[in-house]
């Protein structure tokens, strides 16, 4: 297993994790129902949404196969596919200067996503602070 962890700049309530060379946008994905499922999806990029607008604190896991997790510990869970074809991961807050962005080398493929949300409940009243914690776990599809 590779684990990398990051604090994003949330800013517009979301960061995202794409292949490199993706041409796709996330401009159309935020629809109505993606803002609920907290998760927008364009070709070979997500957008992962949180629930503060601010620095939150992101892992990323590559596993060989896909894990077995514990989802009681979690508040919220989305899957998804994220096709990596440059064999390059960006990583980034959707305000994030791209060149200056976080880079991960994976195999290319079709990776399955598994995205949690964690410590949703617990944001101050102005909505600055909180502990939440958003974690994506990554496996190759055969």
């Amino acid at each position: 297993m590779q684990k990398y962890q990051f604090e994003l700049f949330a800013d517009y309530y979301y960061f995202y994790l794409q292949d490199q060379n993706a041409t796709g946008d996330l401009s159309e994905s935020w629809t109505n129902d993606a803002c609920k499922k907290m998760l927008a999806i364009a070709p070979s990029i997500i957008g992962i949404g949180t629930i503060r607008n601010m620095e939150v604190s992101v892992t990323i896991e590559i596993v060989c196969q896909e894990p077995e997790t514990d989802l009681s510990q979690w508040e919220h869970v989305n899957e998804c596919d994220l096709e990596i074809v440059s064999g390059i991961l960006v990583v980034a807050g959707c305000s994030d200067f791209f060149p200056d962005a976080a880079r991960i080398s994976l195999n290319p493929g079709v990776y399955r996503a598994r995205v949690l949300y964690g410590n949703l409940n617990s944001i101050s009243s102005d909505g600055l602070d909180g502990d939440d914690h958003y974690k994506v776990i990554l496996w190759l599809k055969n």
